[in-house]
């Protein structure tokens, strides 16, 4: 008997969504945000290079004119019309998203907690230790996490099934009593745990309308992308997102600096409901503090996986319509490919140059991911730790408030209002005078 039908009945449901594994994904930032923006996808294996490209094009399809420089005469067999539908794959699965995650009851855990010392004998400092401490105390360890169709995974090994039960329990999965006894024999064979819940997610179509791409094969010593062309008819600014698909590691422009986005920070709720204001705000705000002339990365990750997934990652039949050549899955596993999402705002005064790229060591994985964070609607007065709880939640506002001013640009005062907490009131000069 698989694992899978061992252990499903012992994972019933989410009771209480705990913070680290029951977010979801409430929203996506994709490519059609920017108005004049044309998507590239870039593979490069060695000197061998396939560019497909998506323009921005509005008008009448007979006076559309593209104009790519390459290195060499193309043959027939060099040149494909593509299909729109990779591009809206590549920008779902990469796109900068939005996560939500809900506080648990503090008086409820504290509950938990005693009698878990009661039950299991755990130490007295087991109630305050991070997620971390609290991991290892229990023997477990969270391999990784990230999304798959409808359900958000996270998979788990373990030293103790005793452990492994307590973890599950904390973490808001509903199972049976003694469950440490079926686990048993998974933990001493050292296997992994696949757990899962069900997620709920939108896929919310792009509804671009342009031309199919066009894609050149080709090889060259030169890893490049040229932009100077494309320039010449440009009113203003110009947005390229590019989507460059390696076999190693993170690439990065070798003649302008690359720089991360602003990522992985709290923002306050109401940007559920107008995401795409705020990322087309702080995308602004950094180009502008970059006057324009950095090259972003958006993304990063090994297309074999995601840690969480906000589209599932493309097949290999998608990654050979890409250009992949080494696209084949091996002996059953997914083709190890590296796609890292480029984000360029430019003009002919800030760009001179065409991109020349690289493909560094780097493996770090990196999305441009936001996360919103709920506070648990309950009486402050219901128990000691919910008073300490929603002073922490207080200070949390604020700080939120204060990071969405600074990466958006937006008036502080506004957002403030908004989230209907008030300024911390400036302290008086002789206030600080013996602290």
């Amino acid at each position: 008997m698989r694992l899978s039908c061992l252990l499903a009945p012992l994972l019933l449901a989410c009771m209480t969504p705990a913070h680290a594994f029951c977010g979801f994904f409430v929203g996506k930032a994709d490519a059609g945000l920017f108005n004049e923006a044309s998507q590239v996808i870039l593979v490069r294996d060695g000197n061998h290079t396939v560019i497909s490209m998506l323009n921005d094009y509005k008008g009448q399809p007979a006076a559309f004119a593209l104009v790519v420089p390459v290195p060499e005469v193309l043959q027939r067999g060099q040149i494909n019309v593509g299909d729109r539908r990779i591009f809206q794959r590549l920008d779902s699965y990469s796109a900068p998203r939005l996560a939500e995650y809900h506080d648990e009851d503090p008086c409820a855990r504290r509950e938990y907690e005693m009698m878990s010392r009661k039950d299991l004998a755990l130490p007295a400092a087991a109630g305050v230790m991070d997620a971390a401490r609290r991991n290892r105390a229990l023997g477990v360890t969270v391999e990784a996490a990230y999304t798959v169709g409808e359900y958000d995974i996270v998979i788990l090994s373990a030293k103790q099934s005793d452990g492994l039960e307590t973890w599950l329990v904390e973490n808001g999965y509903r199972i049976p009593a003694g469950a440490s006894r079926a686990l048993k024999p998974y933990v001493r064979q050292q296997m992994k745990f696949f757990v899962a819940k069900v997620n709920i997610k939108e896929r919310a179509k792009t509804g671009l309308t342009y031309l199919r791409p066009l894609q050149f094969a080709f090889e060259s010593e030169k890893f490049m992308l040229p932009l100077r062309l494309g320039m010449v008819n440009a009113r203003g600014p110009q947005d390229l997102i590019a989507f460059v698909l390696t076999r190693n590691g993170r690439v990065e422009a070798t003649n302008y600096r690359t720089v991360k986005l602003p990522a992985n920070m709290e923002v306050p709720l109401f940007v559920r409901d107008e995401f795409d204001r705020f990322y087309k705000a702080l995308f602004a705000q950094q180009a502008q503090r970059e006057r324009q002339s950095v090259v972003f990365t958006e993304y990063f990750w090994d297309m074999s996986w995601c840690d969480p997934c906000a589209a599932d990652p493309l097949n290999p039949e998608e990654l050979r319509q890409a250009g992949v050549p080494w696209a084949e899955p091996t002996n059953g596993s997914a083709p190890k490919v590296m796609v890292t999402r480029l984000h360029v705002r430019y003009t002919p005064a800030t760009f001179p140059e065409d991109l020349m790229f690289q493909e560094t060591g780097d493996r770090e994985n990196f999305q441009t991911r936001y996360v919103l964070h709920h506070a648990w609607n309950g009486d402050e007065n219901a128990c000691p730790e919910a008073k300490i709880y929603f002073e922490a939640v207080r200070k949390r506002e604020q700080l939120q408030a204060t990071t969405l001013a600074s990466i958006t640009g937006w008036e502080l005062a506004d957002i403030r209002k908004r989230m209907g907490i008030l300024a911390k009131p400036e302290a008086k000069w002789w206030e600080r005078l013996w602290k």
